[in-house]
């Protein structure tokens, strides 16, 4: 039986190989990006042979937390379905403990497996420069890659039984899991190379715990064998070993139940023809952010001012670079700017609304549904534009060290601009050109409420993300430990204000329904 389901799986890898030429093409040319890719990423690896065993330990620890964890989110954002789901096999009469070994072991034949592999391969060479004996490096390895085929399993059968099949291509295509596993572990090389052989010390601290979780635990042994001997590894090796046998009793349960159920068939209404409401999930703040998500990718209102932002965030650079300021510093100007105008998007999205705002207070949806589900869209396209756009302003300034910084610059602006326009947007709404209309036509307005609301949401932004840019002042200014002060700081006072945001606004969207109707019909 497991040779048959061994040769199915390697029959399902090579499928993808097979179809029209286009098919084939793209298949192709994504094989030898990620080929190239591997190569450049063992390249870069290869880097730390003569690296600090602190700072090869953490750039490893960090870079495989990232990995696992994307392993383990894979399917639940991307969509991803297990080729050989075991319920597809209850029609043989297999039993489970058996059934769920095989297609575990099936498991470590896959794309993804393999790229892991490769470049773990590369990580065993830096770690028998450092010194670590051969069998503690390849034991660390293959308890990080069987960790990350284990947590894909289980994602995997979890998704399969408890969420509804509402995964689609426009979905996935929103959801950047290259954040996760491309832009952290990357981010963190090139930040070590600004280390000068010392790991900052609030990093350090996070390696540490890292290291004693089932995300980092086997990835940090072979460094801790460096550091201390199998004494010191110990622990780390407790966890990594116990992480692995739950991840296979839980499998093995999972295989269990997923073989003693059955799939609730899916309508083809179910399926399709609603769009971004068959996406998202059935609850009021779905259902808002579903309406929501439409305008914002049909509605050219919406996409103009989207359009600008990136425009306007440019041309800040033009009059820095006229007074003489340097281009290293002028590189970091535009993306912090860009955060603070998304942030500030949503601040009169209710008015865009026009008369169809009737729906949420006439259906009686409670103020924090409304709030939270027109925060999506700009979630959703605000996210992957920075965490493209932030590695990009690093590079383009030279010291990689700057990364946390920026990142808690630009998160403090951005979500607290989020929460601050939750509650303008209710507070004091101001008129704006109705549906169908030109973007760029604006009605004439009898006073200042509108430009009053849009200072304040962007002033109140900046001030209370004052302490954040201070310290991303000082990480500028040479201080690589202000710099995780600053990525701590900036989602701490982000999230802060955002989610107080989200409650003052819940509050006035109740209270004041009746206002809300009489403004969109006057305007």
């Amino acid at each position: 039986m497991a040779a048959h389901v061994l040769r199915l799986r390697i029959a399902l890898l090579l499928g993808a190989l097979r179809g029209d030429s286009g098919h084939v093409t793209r298949v192709l040319l994504g094989l030898m990006l990620l080929t190239a890719s591997t190569i450049a990423a063992g390249w870069a690896l290869l880097t730390l042979r003569d690296a600090p065993i602190d700072v090869v330990l953490a750039v490893f620890v960090l870079g495989g937390s990232a990995v696992t964890l994307g392993f383990a989110l894979a399917p639940l954002i991307a969509g991803a379905t297990d080729p050989l789901d075991p319920r597809r096999f209850t029609v043989l009469g297999l039993p489970s403990g058996r059934l769920a070994m095989v297609l575990a072991v099936a498991g470590f034949i896959s794309i993804p497996t393999f790229t892991l592999a490769a470049i773990s391969v590369y990580a065993a060479i830096v770690w028998s420069a450092q010194g670590v004996p051969w069998m503690p490096a390849v034991a660390g390895i293959l308890l990080g890659i069987a960790t990350c085929v284990l947590l894909a399993h289980v994602a995997m059968a979890l998704t399969a039984l408890f969420l509804r099949e509402r995964r689609s291509r426009e979905l996935s295509g929103l959801f950047v899991l290259a954040l996760l596993v491309v832009v952290v572990p990357v981010g963190v090389f090139f930040a070590s190379l600004e280390w000068g052989g010392r790991v900052p010390t609030q990093l350090a601290a996070a390696v540490d715990v890292l290291a004693l979780t089932p995300l980092g635990a086997a990835w940090a042994f072979p460094g801790r064998v460096a550091q201390g001997g199998m004494e010191a590894a110990t622990p780390v090796l407790l966890v990594a070993l116990t992480t692995l046998v739950l991840l296979s009793a839980v499998w093995v349960l999972l295989v269990r139940r997923m073989l003693s159920t059955t799939e609730r068939p899916v309508s083809v209404r179910e399926r399709g023809g609603l769009g971004w409401f068959a996406v998202a999930p059935g609850t009021p703040s779905g259902a808002v952010a579903a309406r929501s998500l439409i305008y914002w990718l049909r509605d050219r209102r919406y996409i103009v001012n989207i359009v600008v932002i990136p425009i306007a965030a440019a041309l800040t650079t033009v009059p820095l670079l006229i007074v003489g300021v340097p281009p290293a510093i002028v590189a970091l100007v535009p993306v912090p700017i860009a955060a603070l105008f998304l942030g500030w998007l949503p601040h009169n999205d209710l008015a865009y609304d026009s008369t169809a705002v009737w729906m949420h207070i006439a259906s009686g949806v409670r103020g924090v549904s409304d709030r939270v589900g027109r925060l999506v869209p700009v979630l959703l396209i605000g996210i992957p534009l920075l965490a493209i756009a932030i590695p990009v302003a690093i590079w383009a300034h030279g010291r990689w060290a700057l990364l946390p910084a920026m990142v808690g610059v630009c998160a403090a602006l951005f979500l607290s601009a989020l929460g601050l326009s939750s509650i303008s947007s209710v507070v004091s709404p101001y008129a704006v050109s109705r549906p169908g209309e030109s973007p760029f036509q604006q009605p004439q307005r009898t006073g200042a409420a509108g430009a009053i609301a849009q200072t304040l949401v962007m002033v109140g932004a900046i001030a209370v993300s004052a302490p954040v840019l201070w310290w991303g002042w000082l990480a500028l200014a040479g201080n690589d430990d202000a710099a995780l002060i600053a990525l701590w700081g900036g989602l701490a006072i982000g999230a802060g204000v955002m989610l107080l945001g989200i409650a003052v606004g819940s509050a006035v969207f109740e209270r004041r329904g009746g206002r809300l109707m009489e403004f969109a019909e006057s305007t």
